[in-house]
């Protein structure tokens, strides 16, 4: 049986704005603590609604201020190959949600190539790659990654992991190339499943109802090819922070609002 800090647990808010302002109160409590005695946090954030609601309750939070911020890293889980001020750019939207609220060195926010930067994903990608390199260490090419957010689709896609395709299956490379993919736009980047879970804490954020039956097979266990939010593990914690529409089929057995 796996121990308590690595099996998946669950805590519920009430609605979509209260889970947002609780997942960023957890994360700025955990980086004031840790930044107060030195500690180097390497983050991969996520896009999308749920997302982007979670930063803009951080970015707007009064203890943002408390967190040493040339400590903390931002990187990112996946991204779009577009243009820089695309409104689908995940960065983009990480940027007037959170990073242009807060004091953080402009070399410590690691996004990922637009078009205007790199000739192609292939490009793009290998770019990433070389740049998560720069921080890793002798077990890893990619940072020891703190904390890793991680949205849900209605599929059950993590990142740019969608279910049945080739990427979830890749294990040798850190970051890859998503073409066509199932959900616009179609051109994206993204980390692979092992540096996802290689992080030590993975929080996946999910809000609605269209997401509870993805949020139902995750927690079952379901294949990670077929439900790629199934794979999503942290090598200590795996928390999913999610508001009630999402809860329905959740065990109560896994609920842990204590955390």
């Amino acid at each position: 049986m796996a121990h308590l800090w690595t099996e998946k647990r669950v805590v519920i808010s009430s609605d979509a704005e209260t889970l947002a302002h609780d997942v960023a109160e957890r994360l700025l409590v955990r980086l004031i603590r840790r930044s107060s005695v030195g500690k180097v946090s390497h983050l991969a954030l996520t896009g999308g609604g749920i997302g982007t609601e979670v930063l803009r309750a951080a970015g707007s939070h009064p203890r943002r201020a408390e967190v040493d911020w040339s400590t903390v890293h931002l990187w990112w889980g996946d991204e779009r190959f577009l243009a820089p001020d695309d409104e689908d750019r995940n960065d983009l939207a990480a940027r007037r949600a959170l990073i242009d609220h807060i004091d953080i060195p402009a070399q410590n926010v690691h996004a990922m190539a637009t078009v205007d930067e790199a000739p192609d994903m292939d490009a793009a990608a290998a770019a990433y790659a070389a740049e998560l390199a720069r921080y890793g260490d002798d077990e890893h090419d990619w940072p020891a990654f703190y904390l890793c957010f991680l949205g849900v689709g209605p599929d059950g896609h993590i990142a740019s992991l969608f279910p049945d395709r080739a990427e979830i299956q890749i294990t040798d490379r850190s970051v890859v190339p998503v073409r066509d993919a199932p959900k616009p736009p179609a051109s994206r980047i993204t980390l692979t499943r092992p540096v996802l879970n290689s992080a030590r804490c993975v929080w996946l954020v999910v809000s609605g109802v269209d997401k509870a039956s993805a949020l139902g097979l995750a927690l079952a266990g379901a294949s990670y090819e077929t439900v790629p939010a199934a794979g999503a593990k942290g090598r200590r914690r795996t928390m999913f922070f999610v508001d009630q529409d999402a809860a329905t089929n959740v065990p109560l057995e896994l609920i842990d609002q204590e955390f």
